[in-house]
């Protein structure tokens, strides 16, 4: 059986914590944001961990070797 390779798209856009979390940059961050709250474009920035049904579905689908 052939090795599973991690999706390249995938290891760009998500970071795998020593904890086994998964991280990934926050979303509603690229355009329109004049209409968007300056608290809401300032709470968005960085990295922010995943929710425990999206964790698995990435580490299972797409970071198969983190």
């Amino acid at each position: 059986m052939p090795k599973l390779k991690t999706k390249s798209g995938a290891k760009k856009r998500f970071k795998v914590t020593a904890s086994g979390k998964v991280r990934s940059g926050a979303a509603f961050k690229r355009h329109c944001l004049e209409h968007k709250s300056p608290t809401m474009k300032r709470n968005a920035r960085g990295m922010m961990t995943l929710s425990e049904p999206d964790q698995k579905i990435v580490l299972k689908n797409w970071l198969r070797n983190a």
